[in-house]
């Protein structure tokens, strides 16, 4: 006989009904095996006082199973697991291995061969991660987001937002967006242009899915953007790359190519190369835009740290001088703010934003119109522009304390050139050294440098990583610099 006083655990503290927790391990047992088709259950109270429970738990949990299809009862026979229940077919008829079964599958599918680019398990307190350039969360304004989105929150017809919304994000941000990029780019947009995403990354994916195939041809720089050319690998799209230089993309080495072949699109980080953090050129943003309407190729444009410049005023992106509708303009507020706020805009032709929207529904049927309310007022309220002109004093004194004491203590073994703007330096390492050796002393130090070989997709050996400023403060780059130099000395001991 089964030992049913043995097998079933109650847990009383537990948020779940009690006749809801033996249903279920019912339910286990009956596809273990353990309680096979036509196994005569217990009665009710027979079950209940083995289980210390009362008889009217075991009614409602055999009710449930009933309802379920598990068991039936049979007049004056009793009940029983139901007789026409397929047995659980499972490897080598064992039982069930819960840590395989959450960690393999049983079906094949397809890898995008990138598994290895993960990132850091940030779980240890005494190591300090490096990041590419991102913002200080402890400098987000959450106070005045939660008093916005509280107050939004409060309207009496705020239940007209919780329903499925446009796939073009919601139409109040969107008409603010379109009046403050128009008077802080230079654009001159209608929300017929503009699509809100869920951040930069997914105004990529949507260009690429509407303009790559398969053997298509995009140019990105030898050094690029690591995630876009992930994203333009899954297209299978063919990558072709042009050198990168103190001005920017080389853009006479993509006029030879264009006389070669056809491009279909062109992807650019203008304002601050990522990774290398230097600016295209004036004299080159006009020649772009020239080729672009001569061979007729599209111009992805991602503009994700516009508002950070420390020398000079934003420039404004290309997507401002395009008079051929050949940019597609992708930013975000979620560098300015913090990553968590995925809020980003997808600016194109109407044809182009109509049929972004139609693929975005398949993979995201809508943002989040509360926090897109919230942001809505955020930045038509000056709070965003507020926040900007906070940070942009704090991040370039971080800036400067960084690449002083770099230069200070590390000079012997880098390169860098100062940013202009950004939140990240670009950092070659000199040839005699690898940043997999640095990388595994670093650790010994409690310093992770993290995944060092992204930044190299197209394997030139340039010997460089971004790191990033911005989220540390002084005591935090004092730290940095100290357990970097540390690791350096080692080589020489």
């Amino acid at each position: 006989m089964f030992p049913y006083k043995t097998s079933f655990k109650i847990d009383r503290n537990n948020s779940q009904s009690i006749y809801i927790q033996i249903s279920n391990q019912f339910i286990y047992f009956i596809n273990q095996g353990k309680l096979p088709a036509n196994t005569k259950l217990p009665g009710t109270r027979s079950l209940a006082e083995l289980l210390n429970v009362h008889r009217k738990t075991i009614v409602s949990s055999y009710e449930e199973l009933d309802l379920q299809g598990w068991i039936e009862s049979v007049p004056k026979k009793g009940t029983f697991v139901r007789a026409d229940l397929p047995l659980l077919q499972r490897e080598n008829n064992e039982e069930i291995n819960e840590s395989k079964k959450n960690t393999t599958t049983g079906f094949s599918f397809y890898s995008n061969g990138f598994e290895n680019l993960k990132l850091l398990d940030k779980k240890e307190n005494d190591t300090l991660f490096l990041n590419d350039g991102i913002s200080d969360g402890r400098l987000t304004p959450t106070i005045e987001i939660a008093r916005i989105y509280r107050k939004i929150a409060g309207k009496k017809d705020i239940h007209l937002h919780l329903s499925y919304g446009s796939t073009y994000g919601n139409d109040n941000l969107r008409a603010v967006l379109v009046t403050y990029l128009n008077e802080t780019r230079g654009l001159q947009i209608t929300k017929d242009n503009l699509l809100i995403t869920r951040g930069s990354q997914m105004g990529i994916w949507l260009s690429a899915q509407l303009l790559l195939k398969k053997e298509d041809v995009i140019v990105v720089g030898e050094t690029n953007y690591p995630s876009a050319d992930i994203t333009f690998i899954e297209r299978k799209a063919t990558i072709m790359r042009i050198p990168v230089d103190k001005d920017g993309l080389c853009i006479s080495e993509l006029e030879k190519l264009c006389k070669k072949q056809v491009i279909k699109a062109l992807y650019v980080t203008s304002h601050h190369h990522h990774p290398t953090t230097v600016t295209l050129s004036a004299e080159r943003r006009i020649h772009l835009l020239n080729l672009s309407n001569i061979y007729q190729f599209a111009i992805i444009e991602d503009d994700y740290d516009y508002d950070f410049n420390y020398n000079h005023s934003p420039i404004l992106p290309l997507a401002s001088h395009d008079v051929n509708g050949n940019v597609i303009y992708i930013g975000s507020v979620c560098k300015t703010v913090a990553p968590v706020f995925r809020i980003g805009y997808l600016i194109a032709s109407k044809t182009f934003i109509d049929e972004a929207s139609n693929h975005r529904r398949y993979v995201d049927r809508q943002g989040d119109a509360l926090l897109e309310l919230t942001f809505a007022e955020f930045i038509k309220s000056g709070d965003l522009d507020r926040h900007i002109r906070k940070v942009m004093k704090i991040y370039k004194q971080r800036r400067d304390l960084f690449c002083s004491l770099l230069t200070e203590h590390l000079g012997g073994y880098f390169h860098f050139d100062i940013p202009k703007g950004g939140m990240a330096v670009w950092l070659i390492l000199n040839k005699q050294y690898s940043w997999k050796e640095v990388s595994e002393i670093a650790r010994t130090q409690k310093l992770a440098i993290g995944q060092w070989e992204r930044y190299d997709f197209a394997n030139t050996k340039h010997n460089g990583i971004r790191i990033g400023f911005a989220a540390y403060n002084n005591n935090e780059i004092q730290e940095l610099i100290y357990k970097l130099t540390n690791t350096m000395k080692l080589f020489t001991n």
